[in-house]
């Protein structure tokens, strides 16, 4: 077992927040009437795809009845559609959707986390509840040793991701920038670049705050980046 297959498991047994076990499990097992036949993973859900990749797309938590159903990030809602849509457009994953962990689904260069690990309840996790989970983005982190490109999708895993890698004594700008779709933050030699990017939520798209295109532009300036380096 690698050192990450060992993170993914411990991530996939934790109980740290009272709240947020409560309410997974009680989604997993109340259901919803469209998934009924499914068997809910109701876990935290670890980060997916390549481990030596150079592109992490960090997100803010597991949908309820997406991730939180089927256990693998952005998989089986419609923020997922979008994503791993624009992703395949992009080069980086091997077909347009993702239905379950079973459905052969591949990401080259690329890595997807979040900052939160559990289906918080009206999809807000609190300030607590992140700061919990925190290490083990961190211990993801620093197993993805090659990674150059950041995208977070949102303004809550825009200011983590910069928190962190401040933290670790990484320079970032004084002041430090502002959330901003497209926003990019060169952290030098010391950490990658920050490309920031609206959550493909139904919110931003259903009201077109975030279009097919203004994703696009994101993973074409990321692979812009990586084809430089």
């Amino acid at each position: 077992m690698s050192e990450l297959d060992e993170v993914t498991a411990a991530i996939t047994d934790c109980r740290r927040c009272d709240r947020l076990v409560e309410w997974r499990e009680r989604v997993a097992g109340e259901k919803r009437a469209a998934y009924r036949d499914w068997d809910y993973w109701g876990r935290p859900v670890p980060g997916f795809g390549d481990p030596t990749a150079r592109l992490l797309i960090v997100g803010l938590a597991p949908a309820a009845h997406g991730a939180n159903r089927t256990g693998r990030m952005f998989t089986g809602d419609r923020s997922g559609d979008w994503l791993y849509s624009a992703l395949h457009r992009a080069g980086f994953a091997s077909q347009p959707e993702s239905i379950s962990r079973d459905d052969g689904l591949t990401l080259t260069d690329v890595f997807i986390t979040a900052i939160g690990r559990c289906a918080p309840p009206a999809n807000k996790p609190t300030s607590e509840e992140l700061a919990l989970c925190r290490p083990w983005l961190e211990a993801e982190l620093d197993l993805l040793d090659g990674v150059q490109v950041v995208v977070p999708l949102g303004g809550l895993a825009f200011n983590q991701i910069l928190r962190i890698y401040s933290d670790r004594g990484v320079p970032v700008p004084r002041p430090r920038p502002k959330f901003g779709h497209g926003v990019e933050v060169d952290l030098g030699s010391g950490g990658p670049t920050i490309i920031a990017s609206y959550h493909p939520s139904q919110q931003n798209t259903f009201t077109g705050r975030l279009t097919e295109r203004m994703l696009d532009e994101v993973f074409e300036r990321a692979r812009g980046m990586l084809s430089r380096n």
